[in-house]
């Protein structure tokens, strides 16, 4: 069994959970997930988790994302995509500047409201299962991040940008709402995922490459160890004697553990909260720890066995 993250190239005409059935068959293996929905018609990066890595799903699906998207003004959809049906065309008449300026707007805090053609679940049905039944609800505005927006191509009344942003935001409701700003609607024609946290679009494998590694067996050499995601964080190992106590998922001392360049007893005191990557005396890598200063105990967030 394979255990770490693939960094999936999501085609278009597959839905999301189609890679994730597919590597299931490729990888010969069932425990699998992915990190966060793309729509069917959109490309670019799908970070997959196996095995042990699917504890991560959630930690990934939190990480900051860049799209890059073109939109085009004069036209609204049901969908705020270019698959969806018509609701109004309108004649753009804003200048290339006004478009400009109300794009840029966009970047900092805000609250959206999610489409109505998406997988949130509403009273435990999905928004886009009542949209197609024709029902609209009542969405709530939930608080958004655009760290950066940034205009790549302009052939007004066409626009390509890029957008870093956090969890939650919809890159065609953001175009959508463009469009209402600017008083003449807008609908995304394309969308394509660059980035999820350190996943970049140009490390991405398509499905037909990963079947092939598979196939040559070389799948292990682009899964990437679930350690590699902890890697900025301080790293503890334990002592011999304490390995059974890690082994047992137990909360553990300060003087149970061997720094890696010497002996705990020199080790400043961690801060209250402070995270580590804990290895047993093999060195192998079993999860995250929280140091909690008060107790002055190393307490498990998060555990990645895979002895």
């Amino acid at each position: 069994m394979y255990h770490g993250i693939i960094n999936v190239y999501k085609e278009a005409g597959y839905t999301s959970h189609d890679v994730v059935a597919k590597l299931r068959g490729i990888c010969k293996q069932k425990k699998i997930g992915h990190t966060g929905t793309l729509d069917p018609d959109a490309v670019g990066v799908l970070p997959v988790c196996l095995g042990n890595g699917t504890k991560l799903c959630d930690m990934l699906t939190d990480r900051q994302k860049e799209y890059v998207a073109v939109f085009r003004l004069g036209i609204t959809t049901d969908t705020q995509d270019g698959s969806g049906k018509i609701l109004e065309k309108k004649e753009v008449k804003v200048s290339v500047d006004e478009v400009k300026k109300v794009i840029l707007s966009f970047q900092g805090n805000s609250l959206q409201i999610p489409p109505m053609y998406s997988a949130l679940k509403v009273n435990g049905k999905k928004l886009y299962e009542l949209a197609r039944q024709g029902k609209e609800v009542v969405r709530e505005a939930r608080p958004i991040t655009v760290y950066a927006i940034e205009i790549l191509e302009e052939s007004h009344p066409e626009y390509t940008i890029r957008v870093e942003c956090s969890k939650g935001t919809y890159i065609r409701t953001l175009c959508h709402d463009i469009g209402q700003a600017l008083g003449c609607g807008a609908v995304m024609t394309k969308l394509t995922r660059s980035r999820v946290g350190e996943f970049r679009i140009e490390e991405a494998h398509r499905l037909e490459d990963i079947q092939k590694l598979a196939e040559e067996g070389r799948l292990a050499r682009i899964v990437v160890p679930v350690e590699k995601m902890f890697e900025t964080l301080p790293k503890l190992k334990v002592k011999k004697e304490w390995d059974n106590a890690l082994k047992n998922g137990n909360q553990m001392k300060k003087s149970e553990f061997m720094e890696i360049a010497g002996n705990t007893d020199r080790m400043p005191e961690p801060a209250d909260g402070e995270e580590f990557r804990v290895y047993s005396y093999e060195d192998v890598f079993f999860g995250i720890y929280q140091y909690e200063q008060k107790r002055k105990l190393f307490c498990p967030v998060k555990l990645f066995i895979t002895t």
